[in-house]
């Protein structure tokens, strides 16, 4: 079920991970998750299974978390490998998404995909690189190029209304 009102959010790894490792932990900001799993429950957010991949490698309790929420975790198919084709066609940079030292997430590609796909705004913690090297390209760039919205995830709380309530316990 898709909620009309607020546009279709894909969310990259490090939205996820960052927030469950810093400032929204589970230990002080469960209404988040809770928060979360709402939007998902709503259709307003997914991740792509690459994503999911991604965060299973992790050293946390996240992994278990994603997946028993409602987040829905999108698979790749036909449609969205054609997207994938197109990113790396539209310019020869889009290739260094994907690094063969390890650097950059093998996620970034599918969740650029996966928002083309959808039609959705991606959302990353990643920023534009003003001193970027030839051979080192982020979400931004690559998102800016194909004409997909993107924002960061202090953006997309405040799109989505979320408000954090503090108590003492």
């Amino acid at each position: 079920m898709i909620e009309r009102g607020y546009p279709l959010y894909c969310l990259d790894a490090n939205v996820l991970i960052q927030a469950w490792q810093k400032y929204y932990s589970p230990e002080i900001s469960p209404s988040y998750w809770d928060t979360l799993n709402d939007l998902g429950r709503r259709g307003i957010i997914f991740v792509p299974s690459a994503v999911k991949d991604e965060i299973e490698k992790g050293e946390d309790d996240l992994y278990l978390w994603l997946k028993s929420s409602s987040i829905p975790i999108r698979q790749i198919d036909g449609q969205v490998t054609k997207c994938l084709k197109d990113i790396y066609a539209a310019n020869p940079t889009h290739k260094y998404l994907v690094s063969s030292n390890g650097i950059h997430s093998l996620a970034d590609p599918w969740v650029i995909a996966h928002a083309i796909n959808e039609n959705a705004v991606v959302v990353t913690k990643e920023i534009k690189d003003v001193y970027k090297k030839p051979t080192k390209i982020k979400i931004p760039h690559v998102c800016d190029n194909m004409k997909i919205k993107w924002i960061n995830d202090f953006d997309f709380i405040k799109e989505v209304n979320i408000r954090f309530n503090c108590e003492l316990k």
